[in-house]
């Protein structure tokens, strides 16, 4: 076989050499304009810093409805979206998705759920299955009937309404409150949207056992319990309980004892360092701790619908009041600085006005038709302070319609922020104490300097304000109105929504808070961050440690008159 000619050798020769160069320009193409390209990239990644976004400055990961922003020298940047090519790191608040749901105009339960923790029945429905170890001298069983309302008052008299009456104890706010949460219309299963977590421990019954005749260990062994319980729950987490609120239906001294001493009142729940963090709702709170708010009493009157509370409202408007002023107490003649005895004795020489004495024994002050009836019929209403600065009476006679007199700022003014107007001549009438004490002013020509218009202009206002001061029946629900549970539900939720926003800003809600003038911040106007001279310091001002001790002392007092009206 012959080889290949020469002319075929130089073609395969130049079919070589071109492949070799069209290798060659491939190979010096990939090096200097890939490879070049890569490293530019490179370089401009690594010349620019990586930012770390604070979650302060970050819009997009807040609700839209958060619109402060911390106040600096420069307009910040607008942020713009996240690259892959350097991504920008944001810190996220665990309580941010809560925050967001503000944003959907649709969900009417945006910014309102409320997550329920399902505590052990322990911490409350044991405690009502043992109802009559609940008072010393109440049988608590039957005010627990009926979802908390107690049973149902006969109209004999025709004072009340047919139905939506109970026979009500004072003190059982802690059933009444969690049996209304039960049919809350935003309640939710997941924590992690919540306004607000509400636990349904019953703080008032619990103390109640224990008062008389029982030892530390054993009157703070719920409140431990419950702090401990609390503390390893994830939902805790969120915000270390400063979105958690609870509910007693007593007055607040019976959880603040001070020593570990014996012979000290009450149990240290709200001097547990968790449950500081807490919002406590109680019928009478603090003038100096942060922790604790005032609610209403309950009353006697639970609306299963609005048109229960109008045709109510409108027969307080027509009725006749035939006395100008009334008084539903008793002395305290152990008590120095008490100004009943006074007030009682100017009662007994008015001829304007009527006088329903509780003491000893069988009282008409036992009556809610009595009480009802005289309320009914007077302009005005005395209410001084009883053995704390509290008393029930209050709201029983606004829901009469009669204009509350006080004594005390610490009566109503300084206690129920959330359910009265901050401007009290609108609806009350305040007489110093040193007015009566010291001065001896006369309580009848004090009222009747107030023009008969002016009364009218009044009383309207206290009998437009009774859905607020009220407990509608927790087994239905109001459809236009706002109840006392409603008022309070969204107050903590206004807090808790205040407080995240201020710790996504970086900021607090009060410039220099002092614990100690909590109640002057609540009569702050809209903006203002700072306290200062009030008018009332004189009634707040005593060394705080006296105060306290005379709360405690008025606390057991009022025990001790819970077992005379029993007697």
């Amino acid at each position: 076989m012959e080889k290949g000619s020469p002319k075929n050798q130089q073609k395969r020769l130049c079919c070589l050499a071109s492949l070799s160069v069209f290798f060659w320009i491939l190979l010096l193409y990939f090096h200097f304009v890939v490879l070049a390209r890569n490293t530019t990239v490179e370089e401009s990644v690594v010349s620019e810093p990586v930012k770390f976004k604070s979650l302060f400055a970050n819009v997009e990961s807040i609700s839209a409805r958060v619109t402060d922003a911390p106040v600096k020298e420069e307009e910040p940047p607008p942020v713009k979206p996240v690259r892959n090519t350097a991504a920008e790191r944001v810190v996220a608040y665990p309580f941010m998705r809560a925050l967001r749901t503000l944003e959907n105009k649709s969900d009417p339960c945006g910014g309102r759920y409320i997550y329920v923790h399902e505590l052990p029945p322990r911490f409350n429905e044991d405690m009502l299955k043992e109802c009559r170890s609940l008072s010393l001298w109440t049988n608590m069983c039957k005010f627990t009937s009926n979802e908390g309302l107690g049973p149902p008052l006969e109209n004999e008299d025709g004072v009340f309404e047919n139905t939506g009456w109970y026979a009500t104890n004072q003190f059982a706010v802690d059933v009444i409150f969690n049996n209304r949460m039960k049919q809350y219309e935003c309640l939710t299963n997941d924590s992690s949207i919540a306004a607000a977590i509400f636990v349904p421990f019953y703080a008032g019954f619990d103390i109640a056992r224990y008062l008389w005749g029982y030892n530390i260990p054993r009157r703070d062994a719920a409140s431990l319990d419950l702090v401990d319980w609390l503390m390893k729950r994830p939902e805790w987490g969120i915000m270390g309980g400063k979105d958690h609120f609870l509910v007693a239906g007593r007055i607040t001294w019976d959880f603040r004892r001070l020593t570990d001493e014996e012979s000290d009142w009450g149990n240290k729940l709200l001097f547990l360092p968790a449950a500081r963090n807490m919002s406590m709702l109680v019928v009478e709170s603090s003038p100096w701790n942060a922790n604790d708010f005032g609610i209403p009493y309950p009353t006697y009157f639970h609306p299963a619908k609005d048109e229960e509370v109008f045709v109510w409202q409108d027969r307080m408007r027509k009725l006749e009041r035939k006395w100008l002023f009334s008084f539903a107490g008793a002395p305290r003649p152990g008590n120095p600085k008490s100004i009943r005895g006074q007030i009682i004795d100017q009662c007994k020489k008015s001829k304007v006005c009527k006088l329903l004495e509780c003491d000893f024994g069988e009282s008409k002050c036992h009556s809610p038709s009595s009480i009802m009836q005289m309320f009914q019929s007077s302009l005005f209403c005395l209410q001084p302070q009883g053995d704390s600065y509290t008393r029930r009476s209050a709201f029983d006679s606004m829901l009469a319609g009669c204009i509350p007199v006080f004594f005390h700022p610490g009566s109503a003014y300084t206690q129920y922020t959330w359910h009265l107007p901050q401007n009290y001549t609108t609806y009350s009438v305040f007489i110093p104490e040193d007015d009566i004490h010291k001065r001896n002013v006369s309580i009848e020509e004090r009222l009747s300097q107030i023009s008969p218009e002016q009364v009218k202009i009044m009383r309207e206002t206290v009998i437009n304000l009774i859905p607020r001061v009220i407990y509608a029946d927790p087994r239905s629900k109001l459809e236009t109105l706002r109840d006392a549970f409603d008022v309070a539900v969204q107050a903590v939720i206004d807090k808790v929504t205040r407080l995240r926003r201020n710790i996504i800003q970086g900021r607090t809600e009060y410039d220099n808070f002092v614990e100690e003038n909590s109640w002057k911040y609540d009569l702050l106007d809209e903006g203002q961050r700072e306290v200062g001279a009030h008018e009332w310091d004189p009634f707040f001002s005593k060394p705080k440690d006296e105060q306290r001790d005379q709360s405690a002392e008025a606390a057991k007092n009022s025990w001790k008159n819970e077992q005379r009206d029993q007697s």
